[in-house]
């Protein structure tokens, strides 16, 4: 069994289970804490968040964690798990079945092993660098869709959009006067999971945490797809700006972008 073999088996499962304690304590009782005004954890985050690194370092235990909750400052190491344990909280919080667990796999600087799994559907996203991408077995590719018009878009909106200045409303206001709709499901993981396997055909946001889009960058590469940041440039996880599409409408996408940046830059 090759390394990629084994990373995928631990955190495949990893991410299953987890998804499963979800589910168990879905539209339970939850103890919710806030981080900041619109920004909640509950107490199913962190026992999710705990499964899923004890069950890496008991495999991997010369690896490093970067986790939403208790594991949020980068280490160094040429091996760095990068995971979101519930994304979507605030949808889980409130009984909306639209969260998801992400894992993604970071060495030497590159993401080489992306898992979403999404619990309600039973849905197992996987992507292995090179080895292109796959939900529950099955290979996965972005859409072929190549008009903004008749594309289906997915965004989101920082937690600060009360008290920042990227708001993502000015963006959100001129697309959705371009594309054919735009959902705001509330995880990026699974937007971009979706993206992958061609249900939305292009997604933008502010100030995403590497945990948000690791493995789902990884994912949409492998199924065809690009992403960069808003000047088009090869993106970063750790970047504050991302945007992902099937290719096809991507230079629309940043023309928009660019000129909505522009007009922010200039006020």
């Amino acid at each position: 069994m090759s390394d990629l073999d084994r990373y995928e088996t631990v955190a495949s499962a990893a991410a299953r289970d987890a998804g499963k304690l979800l589910m168990d304590r879905f539209r339970g009782r939850l103890n919710v804490s806030h981080k900041g005004i619109t920004n909640i954890v509950t107490d199913a985050d962190l026992e999710a968040e705990k499964l899923i690194v004890s069950r890496l370092l008991e495999d991997f235990p010369t690896h490093h964690i970067l986790a939403e909750e208790n594991h949020f400052e980068k280490k160094g190491g040429s091996h760095i798990w990068i995971i979101d344990p519930l994304d979507g909280t605030t949808n889980y919080a409130h009984g909306l079945p639209f969260f998801s667990v992400s894992i993604g796999l970071e060495i030497e600087g590159e993401i080489v092993f992306g898992a979403i799994y999404g619990p309600v559907m039973d849905e197992l996203f996987i992507a292995r660098r090179g080895q292109g991408a796959y939900c529950n077995g099955s290979p996965i590719h972005v859409s072929e869709n190549a008009s903004l018009n008749d594309s289906l878009l997915a965004t989101g909106f920082p937690y600060d959009i009360r008290s920042g200045r990227n708001t993502n409303l000015e963006y959100f206001g001129e697309f959705v006067m371009r594309a054919q709709a735009i959902r705001r499901v509330g995880s990026a993981a699974l937007d971009l999971a979706y993206l992958a396997s061609g249900h939305f055909d292009g997604f933008w946001e502010l100030m995403l945490q590497p945990w948000d889009c690791a493995a789902g960058t990884l994912l949409i590469r492998e199924a065809g797809g690009l992403v960069t940041n808003f000047r088009g440039e090869p993106v970063s996880i750790y970047e504050r700006e991302f945007l992902a599409s099937n290719g096809l409408i991507h230079n629309d996408m940043l023309m928009i972008l660019r000129k909505i940046s522009a007009l922010k830059n200039r006020a």
